[in-house]
């Protein structure tokens, strides 16, 4: 399994690590560390030197409850930053966003990637991932960011997400993206309890029948605390556990905080795997 990402081929065969790079003030995790720009491009630097495969830059938070951001706000966080990242380094840079107008500048300026929470139900967000033509994140989101943790609910998992998926890839193949450029994606976190993550991520292994690659994002989520008792930065461990878990299961890419620890995990895995 191959992705045409721009002039760069990632080859899923082995699984790939998407750096995440927040460029807002108000993400979960890491907001305002990085909204200076050399700020960004060091912290890219350094997630391109730890061993990541693709860099995913965002400039509005989709934590619950957040915000709408403005279109003119999030160009000017991420434009600099997804041109810099594409001008110095050769690596695929993903733009983690849900607005047309914002992929088709991003794409222009060295974007080559499109990573959407709303898996392009926006207006016109079909088409401009169509004239983009670099490949798009399909994400399943209950809600909206400022509501999808109000009492969640589904009548089966992980059934309901890969019929929503499967729905959204038909309708985008329908529209005009090719099947070689899509990727699907959970949503872990995003209108989903505790008891709903850990039921997606033991069962993630169905969504294979999508015949897509798949990317999982489980990186310091508030899951991940529930379950540990520990503050968003210092869930590496369970972080990395999740990923491995999820690899094992059949995630192709896996977004990440926290990338050196997480290659290292994943090489392991790999070794492993083609051994036996």
């Amino acid at each position: 399994m191959k992705l045409h990402a721009g002039r760069h081929l990632i080859d899923l065969d082995q699984p790939r690590v998407m750096g995440i790079l927040n460029v807002t003030p108000d993400s979960f995790s890491d907001g305002g560390r990085f909204l200076d720009v050399d700020d960004a491009l060091r912290q890219a630097a350094e997630m391109i030197e730890a061993g990541a495969d693709i860099i995913d830059v965002g400039g509005e938070s989709t934590r619950p409850g957040a915000d709408e951001t403005s279109v003119q706000t999030e160009l000017d966080r991420i434009m600099p930053v997804i041109e810099g990242i594409a001008d110095r380094f050769d690596i695929p840079v993903s733009v983690d966003t849900s607005k047309p107008e914002i992929m088709r500048v991003a794409v222009s300026v060295g974007a080559s990637m499109i990573n959407d929470v709303f898996a392009l139900r926006a207006e016109g967000a079909i088409d401009a991932a169509v004239e983009a033509g670099v490949p798009v994140c399909l994400m399943h989101m209950q809600g909206t960011p400022r509501s999808m943790q109000e009492s969640p609910a589904y009548e089966r998992l992980p059934g309901d997400i890969i019929d929503f998926l499967g729905e959204r890839v038909r309708h985008c193949l329908s529209a005009g993206l090719c099947k070689e450029k899509l990727i699907v994606d959970p949503g872990f976190g995003f209108g989903k309890s505790d008891q709903h993550n850990l039921e997606i991520l033991s069962k993630l292994n169905q969504f294979a029948e999508l015949g897509l690659p798949l990317l999982v994002g489980l990186s310091r989520k508030r899951t991940l605390g529930n379950l540990t008792g520990k503050p968003a930065d210092r869930r590496l461990g369970a972080g990395v556990a999740a990923a491995v878990i999820a690899v094992e299961k059949g995630a192709n890419i896996v977004r990440t905080h926290d990338v050196a620890d997480t290659v290292d995990a994943l090489k392991v895995v790999t070794a492993v795997n083609r051994i036996g």
